[in-house]
C-alpha cells in the first residue's frame, strides 16, 4: 500500500505541474482578443477553432449546470456521515480518519476554487446574462472530477461488496465523462478551460488518495 500511496502522490505532483505549465502557456502563447468584448484569450487559434465547432447549446449547459449539484450532494453526504459518527461516538476525534481526511480534502478543493474565482486567466467565450464570467479552469469540471472519484474510493476502503463498488465505480466514470463532454460541447468554456480543469482536479484527487493510502500504511505498520 505504501508504494501505491507514493505513486499516487507522484501522479499528483506530475498533473499539478502540468496544470501550472498549461496555465503559463494560456497566459503567454497565441494571445488574441477573440473573447466577448474583445477580451484576450491564450492559445487563441485552438480555442477559437473548437468553439466554432460547438457554438453555444443552452440545453446542454443547463443540464450540466443542474447536474453540478450531484458532487455537492456527495460532499454533503460525507459531511453527514462524519457528523453522525461524531455524535454517536461523542467526539470529533473519534470520527473515522479517512472521513476526516476527506473533509480536509474537500476544504482544499473549495480553497482552490475560490482562488480561481479571484484570478482571471480567461473569460467565458460567451456572455452569461450580459456579463463576463471567469472560465479558467472549468469550475464544474474541477468539482466533478475532484469529488466524484472519492465516492468510489470510499466504497473501496470501506470494504463494501464488490458488486456495490463496481456499480459506483462504473457510474462515476460514466457521470464524469458525461459532465466533461457536456461542458465541452455546451460552448460555455474554451477547450483550454476544460483541459486545465481535468489536470488540476485529477491531480488534487491523487493527492488525497495518496495521503489516505500512506496514512493507512503507517497505521497498519
Amino acid at each position: 500500500m505504501k508504494h501505491k500511496g507514493i505513486r499516487s502522490l507522484l501522479y499528483s505532483a506530475t498533473l499539478i505541474s502540468l496544470f501550472a505549465g498549461w496555465t503559463f502557456l494560456i497566459k503567454t502563447v497565441d494571445v488574441q482578443p477573440i473573447g466577448p468584448l474583445s477580451t484576450n484569450v491564450g492559445l487563441a487559434t485552438l480555442n477559437n477553432w473548437f468553439h466554432n465547432l460547438t457554438n453555444f447549446n443552452m440545453t446542454v449547459y443547463s443540464i450540466t449546470d443542474w447536474l453540478g449539484l450531484v458532487p455537492v450532494s456527495v460532499c454533503i453526504f460525507f459531511a453527514i456521515v462524519g457528523l453522525f459518527q461524531a455524535i454517536k461516538r461523542k467526539s470529533l476525534f473519534k470520527v473515522d480518519s479517512d472521513i476526516i481526511l476527506l473533509g480536509a480534502y474537500y476544504i482544499v478543493v473549495i480553497f482552490v476554487y475560490l482562488i480561481f474565482e479571484t484570478i482571471t486567466i480567461n473569460y467565458r467565450p460567451i456572455l452569461i446574462n450580459g456579463f463576463l464570467e471567469k472560465s479558467y479552469p472549468s469550475s464544474t469540471t474541477l468539482l466533478v472530477l475532484s469529488v466524484m472519484p472519492t465516492l468510489a474510493f470510499q466504497a473501496k476502503i470501506k470494504i463494501i461488496s464488490n458488486t456495490i463498488f463496481n456499480i459506483l465505480h462504473i457510474s462515476t466514470i460514466i457521470f464524469c465523462l458525461f459532465m466533461v463532454i457536456g461542458r465541452l460541447v455546451s460552448g460555455v468554456h474554451w477547450i483550454t478551460d476544460i483541459i486545465g480543469g481535468i489536470l488540476l482536479s485529477i491531480g488534487l484527487f491523487y493527492f488525497y488518495k495518496g495521503t489516505v493510502l500512506l496514512y493507512f500504511e503507517k497505521r497498519s505498520g
